[in-house]
C-alpha cells in the first residue's frame, strides 16, 4: 500500500508519464517481480478471498436454515441445549428413571471417552453424575440402527472403563445409566420406557451388576411427564413445549443473538471435528496399506509399527487376517 501511494504521490509532481513507469518498473525488477505478474497475484488474490468470504456468508445463512428447524432430539441442538445445564438434564433424567429426588453434580456434552489404546472411541451426547455416584449418558437416536442393543452394551462397557482406574477395586465400579432416546419406538411395542438389565437366567432374578439400559419411545404421547417429554422433544417451536426450561433454553439458542452464535459455534466445531476425523481416518488407511506392503517384505510388527508410528497391538490386528 505504501508503494501505491508513493507513485501516486510522485505522478502529481512528474511531468512526463514515463518517468514514473520507468520508476514503477525498476522497483519491480530489482525486487525479481514482473509488474503484470505482481498485479495478477493481487487480482487473484482478492478474488479468492472474496470467495472465501461468499462461501463463509451462504454456509452462515444454511446454519441458520437448519437452527430454525432443529428440535430437541437432534444431537446437534442437544449439544447446546445440555451445555452447562445441569437443571436441565436434571429434569430429562427425573422423568426418564421416575426418581423425583434425583440431584445431578455434573453433566457435560460430547464427553470423550477412549481409555484403551487401540479401542474405538465415542463421544457421549450429554454424560452426568448424581449425588450418589452415579453416571449417566444420554443419548438421543434419529435412526434405528443407532439404537441396536450392541451399541449400548459399548457404551455401557465404556462408562465402566472411564469409572475404574488400576488402582480400584471391581466393586468400586458405580451404577451406570445407558439411555437411549430413540425417534422411533425401537421395540415397536407402544410403551414408553424399555427397562434392559442383565438377569440369572437359571434363579430368575437380577444379576445385580450395577448396568442399567434404557430405550425411550420418541413416538410416545399422553398426558404423563414422559409423554410430553417426548413432545418436545420434538418440536420446533419452544412456544409449544409443555416444559418451561426446555422452552427456554430453545428459545435462548434460536432466538437471542447470543444464543443463536452459541449454536452456530457448535455447527462449526462439528464439522471441523468431522473433517478432523476424516483427515485421521485417511492416515490410518495409508499407515494400513503401508504397514501391509512392509508384512509382505518380511518386516516385524515392532519394525512396522516403530516406522508407521502406530501402536504394534493395532499392526498385529491389521496384520493378522493376512497371517
Amino acid at each position: 500500500m505504501l508503494f501505491v501511494h508513493f507513485f501516486y504521490k510522485k505522478s502529481l509532481h512528474s511531468s512526463n508519464i514515463y518517468d514514473i513507469l520507468h520508476i514503477e518498473h525498476t522497483f519491480y525488477k530489482g525486487k525479481g517481480v514482473d509488474k503484470n505478474e505482481h498485479t495478477n497475484y493481487n487480482v487473484e488474490e482478492q478474488k479468492c478471498m472474496s470467495e472465501n468470504e461468499d462461501k463463509k456468508a451462504k454456509r452462515h445463512q444454511e446454519d441458520l436454515e437448519r437452527l430454525r428447524g432443529f428440535r430437541p432430539i437432534d444431537d446437534t441442538f442437544m449439544r447446546g441445549l445440555f451445555k452447562e445445564n445441569i437443571p436441565l438434564a436434571e429434569l430429562v433424567l427425573q422423568i426418564i428413571t421416575g426418581k423425583s429426588d434425583l440431584k445431578l453434580l455434573k453433566c457435560e456434552t460430547q464427553a470423550d471417552m477412549k481409555r484403551v489404546t487401540g479401542a474405538r472411541s465415542i463421544c457421549l451426547d450429554a454424560y452426568a453424575e448424581d449425588s450418589t455416584g452415579k453416571k449417566y449418558d444420554i443419548e438421543v437416536q434419529r435412526e434405528d440402527k443407532g439404537g441396536d442393543p450392541h451399541r449400548a452394551r459399548y457404551h455401557s462397557s465404556m462408562m465402566d472403563i472411564e469409572n475404574l482406574d488400576e488402582t480400584q477395586d471391581c466393586k468400586d465400579l458405580p451404577d451406570t445409566y445407558v439411555i437411549f432416546i430413540t425417534e422411533n419406538d425401537y421395540y415397536k411395542a407402544e410403551k414408553p420406557i424399555y427397562i434392559i438389565q442383565n438377569m440369572n437366567l437359571t434363579l430368575n432374578q437380577p444379576f445385580d451388576d450395577g448396568t442399567h439400559i434404557l430405550y425411550v419411545n420418541g413416538e410416545y404421547r399422553d398426558d404423563t411427564d414422559i409423554g410430553k417429554l417426548m413432545h418436545d422433544f420434538n418440536c420446533t417451536s419452544p412456544d409449544e413445549m409443555h416444559f418451561e426450561l426446555l422452552a427456554e433454553k430453545t428459545r435462548y439458542l434460536k432466538e437471542n443473538p447470543k444464543g443463536v452464535s452459541e449454536m452456530c459455534k457448535v455447527m462449526e466445531d462439528l464439522r471441523n471435528e468431522s473433517y478432523a476425523e476424516g483427515q485421521a481416518e485417511g492416515r490410518e488407511q495409508q499407515a494400513k496399506d503401508t504397514a501391509i506392503r512392509m508384512n509382505k517384505k518380511g518386516r516385524s510388527v515392532e519394525e512396522i509399527a516403530d516406522c508407521i508410528d502406530f501402536d504394534a497391538e493395532i499392526v498385529r490386528k491389521w496384520l493378522s487376517p493376512l497371517n
